[in-house]
């Protein structure tokens, strides 16, 4: 068995409030890959479509791939660089 250690990037992201519709869709490809559904966000993921809940973080991949991130995992994750 090796260990890896996970690269240093700077991602993109933003978080569901369940209000900042637009910010999402504009964030997501003028919403090509989000879709807002009651409180709900449906994002189109490498993987399937994903939904987030309010609270969560859409975060762009390295390919500009969207998908959700709870916030308790992104916290552990991720530290803000630029606001």
């Amino acid at each position: 068995m090796s260990k890896y250690r996970k690269k240093p990037v700077v991602i993109d992201a933003v978080q569901w409030n369940g209000t900042n519709k637009r910010e999402i869709y504009d964030f997501c490809n003028s919403g090509r890959d989000c879709h807002v559904m009651g409180n709900d966000l449906l994002i189109k993921t490498l993987e399937g479509t994903m939904t987030a809940s309010t609270g969560d973080y859409i975060i762009r991949g390295v390919s500009g791939e969207h998908y959700p991130c709870k916030p308790d995992i992104f916290s552990a994750t991720y530290e803000l660089v630029e606001g």
